[in-house]
């Protein structure tokens, strides 16, 4: 039965991933007031991602939906680095992430922190935006998330950008 379950539990993650990597970036920047449309959203985040550095994550080396989300990620087309590690609190305070924002892997590329179920496409058009902000989070683990993939069912969240005061603005709601 465990087998199975997992067996349905990857087939969604992977069905998400493709789904979220082939259609939402363009309807994300419109609700969100983005000047980029169409076929044009599509190719500025697949420049932004195509030269993106390799991003370092960190995560737990038992963690099934921190191994999604780099699936994920790397279904993208983003480079990843990946180290497993037991020590996930001294990641999150080496990268000073706010308490508030923490969730169960963390993300690196030059000085931005990503935290959490973050999409793909959220990242790139963050990246190219390239805010004087410390990064973004997802807090916690909200189904349908990214690597959260559960059936048809997709919570509500926040997608939460933070600067190095821990002060915090919705970046994006999903």
């Amino acid at each position: 039965m465990f087998d199975d379950m997992f067996r349905r539990v990857c087939a969604a993650a992977a069905l998400g991933a493709v789904l979220v990597t082939a259609g939402c970036a363009p309807e994300a920047a419109a609700e969100n007031g983005g000047a980029i449309s169409g076929g044009v959203a599509h190719a500025t985040l697949a420049a932004t991602i195509a030269d993106a550095p390799t991003i370092k994550v960190y995560k737990s080396p038992t963690c099934g939906c921190c191994a999604f989300w780099v699936d994920h990620m790397r279904e993208a087309g983003f480079v990843l680095d990946v180290e497993d590690t037991d020590d996930m609190i001294a990641v999150k305070l080496d990268a000073g992430l706010p308490l508030q924002l923490q969730s169960c892997h963390t993300a690196l590329v030059g000085d931005y922190v990503f935290e959490g179920h973050i999409p793909a496409e959220v990242i790139a058009r963050f990246l190219a935006e390239a805010p004087s902000a410390r990064g973004l989070a997802v807090p916690g683990m909200p189904v349908g998330s990214p690597g959260m993939e559960f059936g048809d069912r997709v919570d509500a969240y926040d997608v939460i950008q933070f600067d190095a005061q821990g002060n915090t603005s919705v970046y994006e709601s999903r």
